[in-house]
């Protein structure tokens, strides 16, 4: 019973627990309510994806700054990564490129803006470090101009371009990885002065109770257990729940699923920015959409080629391409004085709900 009180303080959205048995129970009795079965398992997935970011902190917190700040960068998206893969697995390409997506410019917009007004409205004006705010937008922007290409290539129509698109596809994942494993090295190791900010390097970063390695793994192997367990339940209602909510599959993949994956960084970034820890937060924001970008969608790609019915291609429809391009434009013009208020939150976040309501007008 300690332990679990132990393991339950840490998430400040654990007490959402509760849907998990709701949801598997709702998976096997009421299987003729698919609305049923996708909200539970999307409010499930919301705590099960907060417990996974804390023990993977706390995992890297016993194993040194190197191999920790990796474990952090890498597992960062666990959530979204296992979601994306169960959908991969179905044959579903369009709700995981939406949901890559609305991960993309729910971190740039949504988390980041919803930082900057919680923090500044406690603090008048907030500062941070543009440096590796700078350095993230710009791999950002690579892998919006990356996306770009294959893109037009398949919107061409024309039968050669069009196939090629997944060749392409399958080299610029390669190049976008290779690019994600130096920007590690560049953060955490050769240039990580650069991105320690004010609160500096030291146990800041970590707050609570230390956990014992044995209970990081095993949070850890629990967790991912019942998110892919939960995932499958979403992803097998996904459709009868779109047809019955009437929204489109695009809307759902980029607004509903995406910010179910990304709840717990959302809650996170507010809190520490509310404790005036702004390069914390903006590295959460900011940094969560890199790696979607530079590491999620490319390894998805790979992947697709082995476990998916097709493969999936760096091809996303135009209006997937131009929010990822916007979200990305805005966000960079924002951050680049290294200070916000919360009028800078209310700007982000209002380019997030115009982008939403625009997605909802496209017709099912």
């Amino acid at each position: 019973m300690k332990i679990l009180r132990t393991i339950l303080s840490e998430a400040p959205l654990a007490w959402l627990l509760f849907a998990v048995p709701i949801a598997v129970w709702a998976h096997h009795a009421r299987p003729d309510s698919p609305l049923l079965v996708f909200l539970l398992a999307c409010l499930a997935i919301v705590p099960l994806a907060g417990l996974l970011g804390v023990a993977t902190e706390k995992l890297a917190a016993r194993t040194g700054e190197g191999i920790g700040g990796f474990l952090n960068a890498t597992l960062g998206n666990a959530a979204e990564l296992i979601i994306a893969l169960v959908a991969l697995k179905a044959g579903m390409l369009d709700v995981v490129k939406a949901s890559l997506t609305g991960s993309i410019i729910g971190n740039l917009l949504l988390v980041l803006g919803a930082s900057f007004l919680a923090g500044g409205l406690k603090f008048k004006v907030q500062s941070f470090a543009t440096i590796g705010a700078r350095t993230q937008i710009g791999m950002m922007a690579l892998a919006a101009m990356a996306i770009l290409v294959p893109s037009v290539f398949a919107a061409t129509k024309t039968g050669e371009l069009a196939s090629r698109s997944v060749s392409f596809s399958v080299v610029v994942s390669v190049i976008l990885l290779v690019v994600y494993v130096c920007s590690i090295i560049f953060t955490l190791r050769t240039h990580a002065d650069l991105f320690r900010g004010e609160e500096g390097a030291g146990g800041a970063e970590h707050h609570g109770t230390p956990w014992s390695l044995s209970l990081s793994l095993g949070v850890m192997a629990a967790v991912t257990i019942l998110i892919v367990l939960m995932s499958e339940m979403l992803v097998a209602t996904v459709e009868q729940a779109s047809h019955a909510l009437g929204l489109s599959s695009l809307f759902v993949g980029v607004v509903v699923v995406a910010i179910v994956g990304n709840a717990a960084e959302h809650s996170t970034a507010i809190l520490v920015a509310m404790r005036n820890r702004m390069e914390m937060a903006v590295s959460i924001a900011i940094g969560s959409s890199t790696q979607i970008a530079l590491f999620v969608a490319p390894l998805l790609v790979l992947l697709s080629l082995w476990i998916a019915p097709a493969p999936l291609s760096l091809a996303f429809t135009g209006v997937e391409v131009f929010l990822v391009m916007a979200a990305t434009f805005v966000a960079s013009i924002l951050i680049v004085g290294g200070k916000s208020t919360w009028f800078t939150g209310v700007q982000l976040i209002a380019m997030y709900l115009i982008m939403a309501v625009t997605v909802f007008a496209i017709p099912a």
